[in-house]
């Protein structure tokens, strides 16, 4: 583990992703609280964060393809700048006169999101060696569970103390860091174009370059695979984010504004130990497992979290029942991320990478947007609790389709794609990739 944050580029992209993170996590409470505190509804909550993921049903996979085209590196510097300019805006928003805005800033903010995350998911195993994939990928996890521990309580303390606009420009100063670290690291971040006619025109060459990425996904079974049990994990995590924070903690357990911050950066402290043991142990176990393993821990750790309130009194023992249960949901989320992104990161090549995470993007939108939708309309029909069990068992679910469906020992090597696949280059050892990428 050490020796891979020793690695000078990898050790400014995490460093980068954790002060970013923690920005974002700050601004993920502050804005549901904002809403729902504005207008008490948990339908009202939903669309902050619709806001947020339709924009990647709308352009996620057609974002993977500019990402493929363009500087990586480049690319995440200028998003994590324009998101800085842009979550100003909410200074603004100080009044429910205002409350457009934030729906606006939301929806800049997704939209800016589809080109950063892909190019940061493609760049990754340019800086490490492919036997360093799932340590690396369990660091990010594990910087994001740092930020995920800093920045709910940071968030909801300074918009109790100063409201929204106060949260606003924290957020911006870590866009700055971020993108200044990133222009800091060194390393090949262009992806080689191996697929695109120099005299095509541009409109045909993007068209040809979007479909290119859609066969590469549905002609690989190990990403239908993945895919699919992605529908059900986002479908589940739609219904998370409507509800799991500031609806759950308010009106089922009976807690306070701070405890919001308290209960998302409980799966934090679960995620810390578990970022550190998959980064020093992951390789022992088969992606296949993290990723399967990981879906099913966490969705029974939900469940759990949910009816917490069956267990404790109402208001701080309710509260500390599910921080329970948050912190043991941390570990599986690791396992899963980390799971999950390696896989993806062996199973397409450098030069399509961007192609097939803006698609994945896309389905992870509209399963989000699904669940999203459900659990604001039904949260008001049948309860918070009933919905929010629903979507912990659809997690679960989801960890069966890939324990069952994916073939064991699928992205241990190098084999992604059928013998006949046109459009494939081999190496000179005849596996799939570009020398040292993953």
């Amino acid at each position: 583990m050490l020796h891979v944050l020793r690695q000078r580029n990898f050790a400014l992209l995490w460093l980068a992703g954790l002060i970013s993170v923690a920005g974002d996590f700050a601004l993920v409470i502050a804005l549901p609280l904002h809403v729902y505190r504005e207008t008490n509804s948990t339908i009202a909550t939903a669309a902050i964060f619709a806001a947020r993921f339709v924009p990647s049903i709308l352009i996620g996979s057609v974002a993977g393809v500019f990402v493929d085209r363009w500087d990586r590196k480049r690319t995440m510097i200028w998003a994590d700048l324009l998101r800085a300019l842009t979550v100003l805006l909410l200074v603004l928003a100080i009044s429910a006169d205002l409350l457009a805005i934030v729906f606006l800033v939301a929806a800049i903010q997704g939209s800016i999101g589809l080109f950063f995350d892909p190019a940061e998911s493609a760049l990754l195993p340019l800086l490490v060696g492919e036997e360093h994939l799932v340590t690396a990928n369990a660091l990010n996890a594990l910087n994001n569970n740092l930020g995920r521990l800093i920045g709910p309580a940071i968030g909801a303390w300074l918009y109790s103390a100063g409201g929204l606009d106060n949260v606003a420009v924290v957020d911006a100063l870590t866009y700055v860091a971020s993108a200044t670290l990133i222009a800091l690291i060194v390393a090949p971040s262009r992806t080689v174009q191996r697929d695109r006619a120099p005299d095509q025109p541009l409109v045909r060459g993007l068209l040809g370059e979007w479909k290119e990425g859609l066969g590469i996904v549905w002609r690989s079974r190990p990403l239908r695979v993945i895919f699919c049990s992605a529908v059900l994990a986002y479908i589940s995590e739609g219904a998370f984010v409507t509800l799991a924070l500031a609806p759950f903690v308010l009106d089922v357990l009976g807690g306070t504004d701070a405890q919001v911050g308290w209960i998302s950066s409980a799966q934090a402290v679960g995620g810390l130990i578990g970022g550190v043991v998959v980064a020093h142990y992951g390789r022992r176990f088969t992606k296949r497992w993290l990723l399967g393993g990981g879906m099913i821990g966490l969705g029974l750790a939900d469940m759990a979290q949910f009816n917490a309130r069956r267990i404790a009194g109402p208001g701080t023992p309710a509260v500390m029942v599910a921080m329970g249960c948050m912190m043991l949901a941390g570990f599986p989320a690791v396992a899963m991320g980390t799971g999950g992104q390696s896989l993806m990161q062996e199973l397409t090549e450098d030069h399509y990478r961007g192609r097939v995470f803006g698609a994945l993007t896309a389905v992870q939108g509209v399963a989000v947007l699904v669940g999203l939708t459900l659990a604001g309309v039904l949260g008001e029909v049948i309860g918070i609790v009933p919905v929010l069990t629903a979507g912990s068992a659809l997690c679960v679910a989801g960890g069966f389709v890939v324990v069952v469906f994916l073939e064991p020992g699928v992205g241990e090597k190098s084999a992604p794609y059928p013998p006949n696949t046109p459009h494939y280059p081999l190496d000179d050892q005849g596996e799939g990739g570009a020398g040292t990428q993953g």
